[in-house]
């Protein structure tokens, strides 16, 4: 008798014991809010740097400023004349000086800071305003161009003297291209 009422338990626990496994509940919920306030915040940012840009170029109406597709503004202190020039592309190798200046006009870095560069053209880093500014020029020109700080340095400046969100205007003088053998 004790042994069937054993086996009756034992039986009524395995079937109660055995049930499917359920989902756990995740502990907290992400909203996306961070990211959603950081886009919020550069938005404002960006605007902020457009307007001190715009009253810039307001302010020296001598200058014909152009819109890049890039995000920036720029303007042809010496223009090459000579349609045979061309201008660089993926490869070439384009010895260059420039400075760097806030948009308050402050030197920054001069040229005799940076000295010379040579760059092959979207091979090497460079930072994005520079690189797309340096695609719009021919052997010859001088370009000054007004970079807000997404095409910069960004949040993180240079680590010395360009500091976080800093937009920039650079004074950049093509010296030569010399075209890869490749292309």
């Amino acid at each position: 008798m004790m042994t069937k009422q054993l086996t009756i338990v034992f039986a009524l626990l395995l079937l109660f014991s055995c049930k499917t496994p359920e989902a756990r509940k995740p502990i907290s919920v992400k909203t996306g809010s961070f990211i959603d306030a950081s886009v919020e915040r550069n938005k404002k940012l960006n605007a902020k740097e457009q307007a001190s840009i715009q009253k810039l170029m307001a302010q020296k109406k001598e200058n014909d400023y152009i819109a890049s597709d890039s995000g920036f503004w720029y303007f042809y202190n010496t223009r090459a004349d000579i349609d045979t020039l061309k201008t660089p592309i993926f490869g070439d190798i384009i010895n260059y000086n420039y400075n760097i200046k806030n948009l308050d006009g402050a030197l920054i870095y001069s040229k005799e800071d940076i000295k010379t560069q040579t760059y092959a053209m979207d091979q090497e880093e460079l930072f994005t305003g520079l690189r797309e500014g340096l695609k719009l020029m021919k052997t010859g020109e001088t370009v000054t161009f007004l970079f807000p700080s997404l095409k910069a340095y960004g949040y993180y400046g240079d680590q010395n003297k360009i500091g976080s969100n800093t937009p920039l205007i650079c004074e950049v003088t093509i010296n030569s291209i010399t075209q890869n053998q490749s292309n």
